[in-house]
């Protein structure tokens, strides 16, 4: 008997291949039947008619950051609502474990470090998670059983190194003995199913003190040497980031990526790629990286989103712009002496100088402040500006665009939200998006979902690209955009037995109204322990989410069944040759 049959849905399988109306009966948490309508004669519990509508395989976002909101989300929201069935964690260096028991204060390091490199509520990394584990093994454990969505994750590099070297893993080079120890660490955490290795050298990525992360430290030596061990594991990766992940790789870079990958023999990625026909020698210089891994025997896969993310600002909290060099210093002042100084000519002058140069790299884009639009805003002063452009209040005022935005931003203490118009919105740009698609080493991804929750939503990506297919852009076909969120990245990560629909695969599958399919508007909601805020985006569209053969989402709702698997490596995932 089926546990459950879909009648009459299009079925777009992702291969690729054309899309087919077809009966679709799940048994047993995995996909027993696939037939012409109306041909299938085995009983079934429950079914449903899906005429007009069209079923996927569930989407696999490669790049979130869920390892802590998963305890208090077993939903994965808003993810599994746009259709997300597998979640890649333990991205960029940065996980919750393992952490080594005899150091009960590294916890509280790792919720700061946390909230100040991911943009995590720190309250709610101190209420919302147990934080009862040592080992990664015990993570993984912690988590079994109580998630409605599929989830792998990376073990972080800044993690081993914390482990093993305490405070000195900031600004300190480990001993012989200490980096043997950090192998142990990461060999057991592959063994208990850790997908590989993740690791950051971005100059953006600072502690809770302000401090480089510990990965940061690490010379090429110690990288090849955990890259070396994450090979010794079966369906394992790699996951690095540099600070020409930004803008444009040194060449250094380069090597460091193609080495690690060649020594592992094991497919790396990173994020994000970013295209703008403005700077058309981005994206030529960026796959290079790809080029030489192979000629080398490894692999490096970019990952690039098919949306325009929209990213809040503020220069009274932590965001982006404090990213941009010389910035830090200003947007770090107590908020009286912040606006005394932001109201300096010769220091606006300077932060714009500073905004504008070649180090700046990608953070160019945030210095076109006439583009700027106003969100909410909290004193009488400001009354009337919400959703306006700053170049419009600029021109009325005669002031700058900078100093006008200044001064809107001082009148309410700095708590103006700012909503910065991308640039790269441009016909241009999105035909070098579709062309980049095309590259065998360009994957879609990079949505950061769970981190930087009040700054930005990227996990609507999904219905938001489907919808953009269907009836707007039409960049590719519905078939090709299915298999690029589905098929694509459970082949990099060597899923065994998902990303399709096919007779024996999981029963990960999404069924959605093509005239609907959208993602709304990314909307400050607060329900995060402590009440904290975070950015959300309702699914339209979606009719049904199934993992694992079991209904997660309908009709834009969680049911509360928690069906999910963490995915373990070997287990559940098997090896990607490099030259795949």
């Amino acid at each position: 008997m089926l546990d459950h049959l879909i009648r009459r849905a299009t079925v777009v399988d992702g291969t690729g291949s054309p899309a087919h109306l077809a009966d679709v009966g799940i048994r047993d948490g995995r996909i027993a039947v696939i037939a012409e309508p109306g041909t299938v004669t085995e009983e079934t519990r429950t079914s449903e008619d899906a005429r007009g509508l069209v079923l996927t395989p569930g989407f696999v976002d490669p790049h979130t950051h869920y390892d802590a909101q998963l305890f208090w989300d077993p939903f994965a929201t808003p993810s599994m609502n746009h259709g997300v069935t597998t979640v890649a964690g333990g991205n960029c260096g940065f996980t919750l474990a393992p952490l080594n028991p005899a150091r009960p204060e590294d916890a509280d390091y790792t919720r700061r470090m946390m909230s100040k490199v991911e943009g995590m509520s720190l309250v709610a990394l101190e209420e919302g998670a147990p934080w009862n584990w040592s080992s990664f093994g015990e993570y993984l454990d912690r988590l079994e059983g109580r998630t409605a969505v599929n989830a792998g994750f990376m073990v972080g590099h800044c993690a081993l190194r914390r482990y093993v070297m305490g405070a000195d893993a900031v600004g300190g080079q480990p001993s012989a003995e200490q980096l043997e120890e950090m192998l142990r660490l990461l060999h057991d955490a592959m063994a208990a199913g850790a997908w590989g290795l993740s690791t950051t050298q971005s100059s953006t990525h600072s502690d809770g003190d302000g401090q480089p992360v510990a990965s940061r430290h690490a010379e090429p030596a110690e990288l090849l040497a955990l890259s070396r061990a994450v090979g010794e594991h079966e369906g394992t990766q790699l996951e690095a980031i540099v600070a020409g992940c930004l803008d444009q790789f040194a060449d250094e870079e380069i090597d460091l990526f193609v080495e690690m990958s060649a020594a592992a023999g094991r497919p790396l990625n990173w994020n994000v790629l970013t295209i703008d026909a403005a700077v058309p020698e981005r994206v030529p210089r960026q796959l290079l990286a790809s080029e030489r891994a192979r000629e080398a025997g490894g692999r490096v896969v970019a990952l690039t989103m098919p949306i325009l993310t929209p990213m809040n600002m503020s220069l009274g909290t932590f965001c982006a712009l404090n990213l941009i060099p010389g910035w830090g210093e200003v947007l770090s002042l107590p908020v009286p002496e912040r606006i005394a100084a932001l109201r300096e000519p010769g220091v606006r002058a300077e932060l714009l100088r500073r905004a504008q140069s070649k180090e700046a790299g990608v953070f160019r884009r945030l210095a076109n402040f006439d583009r700027y639009v106003i969100g909410d805003t909290y004193s009488a002063t400001n009354e009337g500006l919400s959703g306006r452009v700053v170049r419009d209040i600029a021109a009325e005022r005669g002031q700058d665009a900078f100093h006008c935005l200044v001064e809107i931003c001082a009148a309410d203490e700095l708590r103006t939200v700012l909503w910065p118009m991308p640039a790269d919105n441009d016909p241009a740009s999105w035909e070098l998006r579709r062309a980049t698609w095309e590259h065998q080493d360009v994957l879609l991804g990079g949505s950061d979902a769970g981190a930087h929750l009040d700054r930005m939503c990227g996990a609507p990506y999904t219905t938001r690209f489907i919808g953009d297919c269907l009836r707007g852009r039409k960049l590719v076909a519905l078939e090709r955009a299915v298999q690029m969120l589905t098929d694509d990245p459970a082949r990099l990560f060597g899923l065994r037995e998902r990303g399709r629909i096919a007779e024996g695969y999981h029963a990960d599958l999404v069924l959605f109204d093509p005239e609907r399919i959208e993602a709304g508007p990314a909307t400050l909601v607060h329900d995060l322990p402590g009440d904290s805020p975070r950015l959300d985006s309702r699914a339209i569209g979606i009719v049904s989410v199934r993992v694992n053969g079991v209904e997660t989402i309908r009709d834009d709702e969680v049911t509360g069944a928690v069906p999910g698997t963490v995915l373990r490596s070997g287990r559940d995932t098997r090896t990607v040759p490099t030259a795949g």
